[in-house]
């Protein structure tokens, strides 16, 4: 699936690379890991080659798709589904998204923030992850667009003040 230098998607915790794919053992059996470096903290991540699948381990988006992204983004029609709750089940709600690591989901939720905080106050959890959702989005997308980070947050942003 990867190879030594790739990219990849890890959900929750955004794009890393491919560092090395080692061999372990575990309780007797020999697995083989991707170690992964994620871009944003260089934190280091041992995932099962055999469950990468399973966590949700995927290839960048490819630069076809960012205008779906760019389209959810753009899209002032929030989920209102969310706007009874109280702020710590949202913040769970929104989480489950983010930790689908799908681009889409994770779209949903940066828009839904940006637009709730027009109607009030976020709590510090939700604050928090409307930076998580921006940072994620931001750099896997300047990689699928192959632009600098700078620039595609200056996009983004620019969406929100319209």
């Amino acid at each position: 699936m990867f190879k030594v230098g790739d990219t990849a998607v890890y959900p929750a915790h955004g794009v890393a690379v491919v560092k090395d794919i080692e061999n372990k053992m575990i309780s007797g059996k020999k697995m083989q890991f991707y170690i992964l470096k994620i871009l944003d903290n260089g934190m280091t991540v041992m995932v099962p080659k055999d469950n990468a699948e399973s966590v949700g381990l995927r290839q960048i988006i490819a630069k076809e798709k960012v205008p779906k992204v760019m389209r959810i983004l753009k899209d002032k029609t929030r989920n209102r589904a969310y706007d009874h709750l109280t702020w710590n089940r949202r913040y769970r709600e929104y989480m489950e998204k983010i930790k689908t690591g799908s681009v889409y989901e994770i779209a949903e939720v940066l828009r839904d923030l940006f637009l709730l905080r027009t109607d009030k106050d976020l709590s510090f959890g939700e604050k928090r992850m409307l930076e998580t959702a921006r940072n994620l989005l931001v750099k896997e997308l300047s990689l699928a667009k192959k632009v600098e980070e700078t620039k595609m947050e200056a996009e983004i942003r620019q969406i929100f003040e319209n």
